[in-house]
């Protein structure tokens, strides 16, 4: 019967919890940063918008007076 160590095994259940504590953690890091990263974007998109808005208010002020020339 093979020799059983029951140190060894606690060492490794240890090793495990340990590992286990450390993705939790690092998961949850990355969780609050993909949240804070998706309101950045939706911010640039929102002010993307308004520059796309306001350019083409521009280029449509320039051909009215281009046209009026």
């Amino acid at each position: 019967m093979p020799k059983f160590d029951i140190d060894q095994l606690e060492q490794q259940v240890d090793a495990l919890i340990g590992l286990c504590h450390r993705l939790q953690d690092e998961n949850k890091s990355l969780r609050a940063r993909q949240n804070t990263l998706i309101s950045e974007r939706g911010e640039l998109i929102e002010k993307t918008e308004q520059a796309r808005s306001r350019v083409e208010a521009m280029l449509s002020r320039l051909r009215a007076m281009e046209e009026s020339l």
